[in-house]
């Protein structure tokens, strides 16, 4: 399986000849979309979710679509492509096993209403949470993507999550607000306050899982 992180929290998945795409969102490349075979996404939020560029990849190139079911809101033209999914679903997207945990986007205030969000375990051993903190208590998790900087987060509560996950290794997720000061700052006490394999990957970085 390779894994390529793109801007803020996407990740492409490539695995025996299928492609999959997590939260291609208007910060990230649309390249990232690329002969994708499926796309999962966490939740509406833009930064996750950007659906003039779904829309111009599916003209070039169909896909399916899964994600929570109050996705139709936000999906325009895309809505009938929707496969609504549910948290503990098991499905098969591009031809990769995947888990749903979660359910609900971290709190930001309590007056910011609070939206859907899936996390998503990919074949049994890459996590990716979207919004959220939520830890699959039920399997090791080899990849973590962590996130790193949100209004949603802060320093500890991203360290604690990383401690309660305890992954082989573990790659920043959710950085595309931070600057170099910001990214230096954390990426510093995650590796003093934690024994994972913990770094950030410049968007377009490809690793292997």
């Amino acid at each position: 399986m390779r894994l390529t992180k793109y801007g803020h929290s996407c990740v492409r998945v490539e695995h025996d000849g299928g492609v999959l795409v997590i939260d291609p969102g208007i910060f990230s490349e649309r390249v990232a979309l690329d002969g994708a075979d499926a796309v999962l996404v966490t939740h509406e939020h833009p930064d996750h979710l950007d659906v003039a560029a779904l829309a111009e990849q599916h003209d070039r190139r169909p896909f399916a679509l899964y994600g929570p079911a109050s996705l139709v809101a936000t999906l325009d033209d895309l809505t009938g492509l929707l496969s609504p999914v549910e948290v503990g679903s098991e499905f098969t997207p591009a031809g990769v096993p995947v888990r749903a945990y979660g359910g609900r986007h971290a709190v930001i205030h309590p007056d910011i209403p609070i939206v859907e969000n899936l996390a998503y375990l990919v074949d049994d051993r890459v996590y990716h949470p979207g919004d959220s903190l939520v830890v699959p208590e039920d399997v090791e998790v080899d990849t973590l993507f962590l996130p790193i900087q949100a209004p949603w987060t802060k320093f500890s509560e991203s360290l604690d999550f990383l401690r309660a996950v305890a992954p082989r290794r573990a790659y920043a997720l959710h950085d595309g607000l931070l600057n170099e000061n910001g990214l230096t700052a954390f990426n510093n006490n995650v590796t003093r306050l934690s024994d994972v394999d913990y770094r950030r990957l410049e968007p377009g970085t490809r690793v292997d899982a």
